[in-house]
């Protein structure tokens, strides 16, 4: 590209140099911005907030309260506490793996349908793909904690897989 191209380090294409530097981004540019983006939203039919999305918070926060138990269960040195609250976490991990599948599912637009679609579905699936690799974590604590390789003062693991 030539010099005349660039513009403090920008191509004439980018948006940001448009607007701050080049001084491009007229009220009348900015207004027709603002109604493309409000269109943008309009077209596509969203998913319900209120049904899975509101289900699947749930269920995280109720993970975090599971695995809470759990670590404290075994600071406590409360074996019992400890193994119902890691198998609680995983089966909240679980279930919210397999509702995110069905979001999936029954999503009305697709990774194809514009920025909306590849937003959310990298975002969600980049939060699942967390989700999944964070239950295969506390599935390894889960199996040393059962045998016995984990204490109330040695489980470094288990913290890590909380902190994860």
């Amino acid at each position: 590209m030539s010099a005349a191209m660039y513009f403090n380090g920008y191509a004439n294409g980018d948006v940001v140099a448009e607007g701050s530097f080049m001084g491009n981004h007229t009220f009348a540019v900015q207004k027709g911005l603002n109604l493309g983006v409000a269109l943008f939203i309009v077209r596509i039919d969203p998913l319900n907030p209120f049904e899975i999305p509101l289900l699947n918070t749930i269920i995280l926060l109720s993970s975090g309260a599971t695995v809470t138990y759990a670590h404290h269960s075994l600071i406590q040195g409360n074996r019992k506490g400890v193994l119902l609250g890691i198998i609680l976490t995983v089966i909240l991990a679980v279930i919210f793996t397999g509702l995110q599948g069905l979001e999936y599912y029954e999503a009305p637009f697709t990774i194809s349908d514009g920025a909306y679609g590849s937003t959310f579905f990298f975002a969600t699936g980049f939060h699942g793909l967390h989700v999944i690799i964070g239950t295969l974590f506390i599935a390894v604590a889960f199996f040393r904690i059962l045998s016995y390789h984990l204490t109330d003062h040695h489980h470094l693991g288990f913290e890590s897989s909380i902190l994860y």
